[in-house]
């Protein structure tokens, strides 16, 4: 790697960076620019007078005029830190306000444009929803409509949904784990001893909720769930039991590795899963993948394996997220 040049800090390139860094120039390097860069009065020169500027000027009048340049650079450097901080909170609040009061006047305008409630020429009350009334089993073989509608008619908006939870977390991750020298960038609540009331209320509770939990993920193409409120309860009963028996206890079954590991296999398998609509589950072409008995556990074609991905997914984000406030790390 080439070395930079000795000069390079003074150079006016480096300042012009220096500039666009928003780092400040201190003083006294104002008199190695203007002993570098004299060229700095010949605009001041020319608009003076044209008669006596053919005139010769005295050296004694160059001093005088290289601190009046010096002070009006001073002044035009301290400016921002002054007046400029100030004018520019005015009109930003000024532009603040206005585009609130824009983006309220178009909310009122469009909310009394909407339909009245009920009526019979209310959007939501058209073709669409009429088709996942009328054909929703028979298309989805979901039990559940509106499972068939999220994972099924609408799968791949779902799946932005559970990519937004996983950008989030891993956000937050980024932002909150401990670094590599062992800083951690949280805020650590106080250790205090597990209250043995709520050991033995998670003791007792915890299976159960994870056991429901996983009831409602499995579930969810037959009955009111799936994977977003199941994942939820799953989240839940690990928070507990991490409130309960300690970080350490869930910490052997539920590390970092094990957040991404769960989350990238169940985003990838539901990306891979559902990309055959692309080609087979279009309407009016035979889909290859068999819906199989409405009713049945195993029915309901992807549904059920997409809800399982979703599920994972959003209870190793809530676990994630309140192992990475509470203590830093996962």
């Amino acid at each position: 790697m080439s070395k930079p040049r000795e000069d390079y800090e003074k150079t006016w390139w480096r300042r012009l960076e220096r500039f666009v860094n928003g780092e400040r120039i201190e003083n006294h390097e104002y008199d190695d620019i203007f002993e570098q860069n004299p060229s700095f009065l010949k605009e001041d020169i020319q608009k003076e007078d044209p008669v006596r500027r053919h005139k010769k000027k005295k050296k004694t009048d160059w001093p005088e005029r290289l601190e009046t340049l010096k002070e009006l650079y001073n002044r035009y450097e301290k400016w921002p830190e002054t007046k400029g901080i100030t004018i520019f909170k005015r009109i930003y609040g000024c532009i603040a306000v206005l585009f609130c009061l824009a983006l309220i006047t178009v909310l009122l305008v469009t909310v009394s444009n909407l339909p009245t409630f009920g009526s019979a020429h209310n959007p939501a009350s058209n073709e669409v929803v009429q088709r996942y009334i009328e054909e929703g089993l028979a298309e989805t073989g979901a039990v559940n409509i509106v499972a068939g509608m999220i994972l099924d008619y609408r799968a791949f908006d779902t799946l932005g949904e559970s990519h937004v939870l996983f950008i989030a977390a891993s956000c937050v991750m980024i932002l909150l784990r401990a670094d590599k020298k062992g800083k951690n960038h949280a805020v650590k609540s106080p250790q205090v001893k597990p209250d043995p009331i709520l050991k033995a209320a998670a003791t007792l509770l915890t299976p159960f909720i994870l056991i429901f939990g996983i009831y409602i993920v499995l579930n969810g193409h037959l009955s009111p769930g799936g994977g977003f409120s199941g994942g939820a309860i799953i989240g839940a009963g690990l928070i507990l039991a991490a409130n309960a028996f300690g970080f350490e206890q869930t910490g052997r079954f539920f590390t970092r590795k094990t957040y991404s590991v769960i989350s990238l296999f169940a985003l990838l398998f539901y990306s891979a899963a559902k990309s055959y609509s692309f080609y087979t589950g279009a309407n009016h072409i035979e889909s290859i993948i068999p819906k199989g008995t409405p009713g049945a556990i195993l029915s309901s074609g992807l549904i059920l394996p997409l809800n399982i991905c979703v599920g994972m997914v959003v209870a190793c984000t809530m676990y994630g997220f309140y192992s990475l406030f509470k203590k830093g790390e996962l």
